[in-house]
């Protein structure tokens, strides 16, 4: 055993190699293993395996407003049929009431622009929410999801990473960026990672995992939405490195034409939204009442974050 494998081992037990670029090591004793870049020592520092009966509200929150107005579409902890922890998995549901279709948005932080606003009486934004005090967050490292995606239309699933403060300024690396690990827009198709900075206006910036040009709807990656499927993001001071089912998506990206890395800390998401909601746009109403209909989910077995050990 190399050097490095000693690293490997001594951080996390029973580590098994993969014939692609992962190694599987089991993070947690009993539960589903994780699939580590190969080469590299990592160390777990937070995770939620979901092993309660209710969501653990020292890890999530709900995000409910979107651009400082009540979003809709997203269900906060009183649509208590939108969310269900059983058999050691969550299970985020969407779901219909007097023609409002909502599912659920958790995160372990808050961005500061989507607060509710401290008069909502008064048109306009200003001036900000109180600043929400988050319950994680991290920079660096490795940050992997394991799920089954939804299998109907209407509505979509992602796993991410954001920075409070993203956009507010013109420095990415101080401002953050907003790290799409995972989206699942269309059931059965895994979209390249997308990369966000620079807010979300005339300045807007942006680049993805495969650094590929025009429709990245035509770029995707199929995966069979009965599976669970693993997701993982590695951030480096350098560069971030997307990988699916332990296979990298692509390139190391972020230092090239156009690309930055982050240096500020972020918060996890665990997202689902409706199609058509946003704009104050009308949902596509047969799918959503067929996924309503078929209890349809998107089902999370863990949520992980690993540091690299030097």
């Amino acid at each position: 055993m190399n050097l490095m494998a000693i690293l490997i081992a001594a951080a996390l037990p029973s580590v098994t190699t993969l014939p692609f670029e992962c190694e599987r090591v089991n993070a947690v004793e009993g539960k589903a293993p994780s699939l580590l870049p190969a080469g590299r020592a990592f160390k777990l520092v937070w995770n939620d395996e979901f092993d309660g009966k209710s969501l653990d509200r020292t890890k999530w929150s709900f995000r409910t407003h979107f651009w400082g107005n009540r979003f809709t579409c997203f269900a906060d902890e009183n649509d208590k049929d939108a969310l269900e922890l059983k058999d050691s998995l969550l299970y985020l549901y969407v779901r219909e009431k007097d023609g409002r279709f909502y599912s659920p948005h958790l995160q372990t932080g808050a961005l500061l622009y989507d607060g509710p606003m401290k008069d909502p009486a008064k048109k306009g934004f200003w001036p900000y929410a109180k600043r929400e005090q988050p319950k994680f967050m991290h920079k660096y490292g490795y940050y992997e999801c394991r799920a089954k995606t939804q299998k109907e239309k209407g509505w979509w699933s992602a796993f991410w990473l954001q920075s409070p403060d993203v956009g507010s300024t013109l420095d990415p690396k101080r401002s953050g960026i907003e790290c799409d690990i995972m989206e699942c827009f269309t059931p059965g198709a895994i979209l390249p990672s997308c990369m966000h900075y620079n807010g979300y206006g005339p300045d807007y910036k942006g680049f993805q995992s495969d650094r590929g040009k025009g429709d990245i709807h035509a770029r995707a990656v199929a995966i069979d939405p009965e599976e669970f499927h693993t997701y993982g993001c590695l951030w480096e001071p350098d560069g971030y490195t997307f990988y699916l089912d332990g296979r990298r998506k692509g390139p190391k990206i972020g230092r090239g034409e156009g690309e930055a890395v982050s240096d500020a800390e972020q918060f996890i998401l665990v997202s689902t939204e409706c199609h058509s909601y946003r704009g104050n746009g009308k949902p596509a109403v047969e799918p959503l009442t067929k996924a309503v209909a078929a209890k349809d989910a998107f089902i999370v077995d863990y949520v992980r974050v690993f540091d690299l050990v030097k």
